[in-house]
């Protein structure tokens, strides 16, 4: 089946090329879409005079994620998480976590255009994807860190501790013999 692309569509083409898709991809998801329309003589004229609106658009949606992917690259998203023995993490840091982040950071993306290979399941500095346009791909360093205490000051909590629970016990033990 022969079509014109409306719109960039990734792994495709670009907007105004002419592809030939199979046809249960251009009738069930191409064309309802809009991405697409059939290739005749009567709608490659309709296309040319509506190429430069529709180019205009997609100028303005690209620029629009230039300017979000240059907000993310400057980001610190740092994501506490909870670790046991050897700095291994209980469950893993997952789009969803990572999307949630971001919200709360006040740059809104969907969790389906952040890009992960595998779930991220260790501590440290991980380069993330993120797809904000069919060209534009944003890659933001994702932290993960303990959510515990750092090393001293458990150390120190755990001092002070042990020496509240002596200071009792030995006070009872004279009065226990006596």
């Amino acid at each position: 089946m022969k079509l014109i692309l409306r719109a960039d569509v990734e792994n495709l083409g670009s907007l105004g090329d002419i592809v030939n898709v199979k046809p249960g991809y251009g009738r069930n998801y191409l064309l309802p879409q809009g991405l697409a329309m059939v290739a005749s003589p009567a709608n490659l004229k309709a296309f040319e005079l509506e190429r430069k609106k529709l180019q205009a658009k997609m100028d303005a949606l690209r620029n629009d994620a230039q300017s979000l992917a240059s907000r993310l690259e400057a980001l610190d998203v740092v994501i506490p998480m909870h670790v046991g023995d050897n700095d291994k993490l209980y469950g893993s840091v997952t789009s969803t976590i990572i999307g949630d982040a971001l919200a709360q950071l006040g740059c809104e993306v969907d969790r389906r255009r952040i890009l992960m290979d595998a779930p991220i399941r260790t501590l440290g500095e991980h380069p993330v994807r993120v797809r904000l346009h069919a060209s534009v791909i944003a890659v933001l360093t994702v932290k993960v860190i303990s959510d515990h205490l750092p090393q001293e000051e458990e150390q120190a909590s755990a001092e002070t501790a042990e020496t509240t629970d002596q200071q009792p016990a030995e006070a009872s033990e004279p009065e226990a013999t006596a």
